[in-house]
C-alpha cells in the first residue's frame, strides 16, 4: 500500500477492519502525517507512541477544551456544550474538577464493588451458559459494564436499559444503526441530561454511597461540583464507563478465539487473568484516538504545525509500536513489562482504569473456569466508527466445564 492511499478517517474502513497495517506505514514512514476529511480541515495523524505521550503530557501547546476529543469541526453552539465534559477540559480547570470526580474511584471504592461484580458474572453467566450459543457481546459483555456503571453512579435496575439506548446513540453516531442523523445524537445527550436533573432532584438531598452523594456532597478549594457539571459527569462516566469496557471485553474473548493457544494458557492457568487484562487492553485498544489542538504556531519534531491545526493521538498504533513493545502485532498473554495506552496518558488518563482492569480480570477468570468448546457462531460486526474500536455482533458457541 502506497502511503498517499492511506486514509485513516475513512468509516467505511474502519467497520471491516482494524487499520493496523495502515498505521504500521505510517510509523515507519510518516508518522506525524496529514490526512484529509471530507467537508472539514485536515488533522495530523500521530502514530508513534513517544510523540503521543510527549503530546499527551503538554496541554500548554496541545489543548483538549479548543476543540474537543473528537476530529469534526463544531459550531459555537455544540463546542460550548463540548466543553463542559471532563474529558475536554485543560488545567486548571480539568485538575478541580478530576479531583472531585475521583473521589468515587478510590481503591476503597473498587474493593467495595469486588463483591458485587462477582455475584454479577455470577448471575449472567448462570442464565446465559445453559443456552449453548449466544452473542456474545449483548448477552456478556455489554451487561456486566452496564450494571457495574449504572450502580456505581446510582441508576436503579430498571433503567437500565436507558442508559444502555443512550450509550450506543452517542457512541454509534456515525453508525447507521444506531442513529441516522448527528441530531439524534443531541437528542440522546439531552435526553441523558434531564435524567441525571431527575435523579438528582429525587434524592432529596439523602446521602447513599454511590457516585451522585460523592460528587454532591465533596468540595476542592471550597467549590462544590454544580448540577450543570454533575449532570456532565454523569452523562461522560455513564457511557465511557459502559461502552470501552464493553468493547474491550467483546475483542479481548475475540483474540482468544483466533489465538487458541492463548486461551489454552488462561484456562490452565486462571491466575495469569490480571497479565491476559492488559494484554487485552493493549491489542484491543478501545479507543482509537483522542483528538489534540495546537495552541499556538510550532515545530514539533521537525514538523511546522499551525495554531488551531488539529492533532489525532493514535492509541490503536501507540499500543502496536515496535520501538516500544516487542513482538508487537503477537498476542501474549504473559506480556512483561506492559506499558500500553489502551488508558491514555499524562493528565487525562482514565479515571475508571482499576475498575475496567477489575471487570476484565474477575470475567475472564469466570469464563476460563467455566467454559470450554468455546468457536465463533456467525459473523463479527464491528461498529462504523473512527474513534471507538467497537464490536457489535460476536455470535458464540461453547459448552459448559464440568
Amino acid at each position: 500500500m502506497h502511503i498517499d492511499e492511506i486514509d485513516l478517517y475513512d468509516l467505511d474502513a474502519w467497520s471491516e477492519r482494524v487499520l493496523h497495517e495502515e498505521l504500521a506505514i505510517l510509523r515507519a514512514q510518516s508518522p506525524i502525517h496529514l490526512n484529509a476529511m471530507p467537508n472539514a480541515t485536515p488533522f495530523w495523524a500521530i502514530t508513534k507512541a513517544d510523540h503521543v505521550i510527549e503530546m499527551s503530557k503538554n496541554p500548554k501547546d496541545f489543548s483538549t477544551w479548543r476543540g474537543g476529543t473528537t476530529l469534526d469541526d463544531y459550531g459555537e453552539e455544540d463546542i460550548g456544550a463540548i466543553r463542559q465534559l471532563l474529558i475536554n477540559m485543560d488545567p486548571p480547570q480539568h485538575s478541580k474538577f478530576r479531583k472531585l470526580v475521583s473521589r468515587g474511584f478510590t481503591p476503597r471504592m473498587v474493593r467495595l464493588m469486588e463483591s458485587r461484580i462477582r455475584d454479577d458474572i455470577s448471575e449472567i453467566l448462570d442464565r446465559v451458559l445453559p443456552l449453548g450459543e449466544i452473542d456474545f457481546v449483548t448477552a456478556i459483555a455489554a451487561e456486566l459494564p452496564l450494571r457495574v456503571i449504572c450502580r456505581l453512579v446510582g441508576i436503579p435496575d430498571s433503567d437500565f436499559h436507558l442508559i444502555f439506548d443512550w450509550s450506543n446513540r452517542l457512541i454509534g453516531f456515525d453508525d447507521p444503526e444506531f442513529q441516522t442523523s448527528i441530531e439524534d445524537s443531541r437528542i440522546a445527550a439531552m435526553e441523558m441530561w434531564q435524567y441525571a436533573q431527575e435523579l438528582l432532584d429525587g434524592r432529596g438531598g439523602r446521602r447513599s454511597e454511590d457516585l451522585i452523594s460523592v460528587l454532591m456532597n465533596a468540595e476542592v478549594d471550597g467549590e462544590a461540583v454544580t448540577e450543570a457539571e454533575f449532570n456532565g459527569f454523569f452523562l461522560l462516566l455513564s457511557v465511557a464507563g459502559n461502552e470501552t469496557t464493553r468493547n474491550a471485553i467483546s475483542a479481548g474473548l475475540l483474540a482468544m478465539l483466533e489465538n487458541p493457544e492463548q486461551w489454552q494458557k488462561l484456562v490452565d492457568d486462571p491466575s495469569l487473568a490480571s497479565s491476559a487484562t492488559e494484554e487485552i487492553l493493549r491489542w484491543s485498544t478501545p479507543v482509537i484516538y483522542m483528538r489534540r489542538t495546537c495552541t499556538r504556531d510550532l515545530n514539533f519534531h521537525g514538523v511546522e504545525m499551525k495554531e488551531n491545526d488539529k492533532l489525532a493521538l493514535f492509541y490503536t498504533s501507540a499500543n502496536r509500536d515496535e520501538e516500544r513493545f516487542e513482538d508487537a502485532h503477537v498476542f501474549d498473554i504473559t506480556r512483561s513489562p506492559n506499558e500500553h495506552l489502551a488508558f491514555g496518558v499524562g493528565e487525562h488518563f482514565c479515571l475508571g482504569a482499576s475498575l475496567a482492569r477489575l471487570e476484565i480480570t474477575l470475567l475472564f477468570e469466570a469464563l476460563a473456569e467455566r467454559l470450554t468448546d468455546v468457536q465463533l457462531n456467525g459473523e463479527v460486526r464491528r461498529l462504523r466508527s473512527n474513534f471507538i474500536a467497537g464490536i457489535k455482533t460476536l455470535p458464540i458457541s461453547f459448552s459448559q466445564r464440568q
